[in-house]
């Protein structure tokens, strides 16, 4: 297993943010690209660890191989479209090539725990949700 999967297979959120900063050092030298790409997504990388997801679900979260699937399907529908007449048929063609790969989806592996995520996604959203002015005007008159 190479380091930078070790890195993100980790347990504990803080842990798991020192050591891909860390990376981010290392890449930053050798290849400053893939360093920049590693500090756009670095919060989301570690967004099911930080939620404490684990086992099966994580697993297959944490893969971009569904997303890539139905990307191909998408691809191979639409592949014999010679002439891209507006940005609508080009959307036309995207839902078409997404309801063919709908089709071939299986259930994911770990869908038991999508619950449990569903409540801690929740929890998570009301915690960290930003007041609306009008809730923030209101907080401080009755302050």
């Amino acid at each position: 297993m190479s380091a930078s999967i070790a890195r993100m297979r980790h347990s504990d959120h803080g842990q798991g943010l020192d050591r891909l900063k860390a990376l981010d050092a290392e890449l930053e030298r050798s290849h400053p690209g893939a360093a920049a790409s590693l500090r756009e997504g670095i919060t989301e990388t570690l967004t099911l660890t930080r939620l404490g997801i684990t086992g099966s679900l994580k697993r297959t979260l944490a893969s971009t191989n569904p997303c890539e699937s139905m990307i191909e399907c998408v691809r191979r529908t639409s592949r014999n479209v010679k002439r891209w007449r507006s940005g609508k048929m080009a959307l036309r063609w995207t839902a078409a090539g997404m309801l063919e790969a709908e089709s071939q989806f299986r259930r994911i592996i770990g869908y038991r725990d999508l619950a449990s995520l569903a409540v801690v996604i929740e929890r998570d959203l009301a915690r960290t949700t930003v007041p609306t002015p009008t809730e923030e005007a209101a907080t401080l008159v009755t302050a």
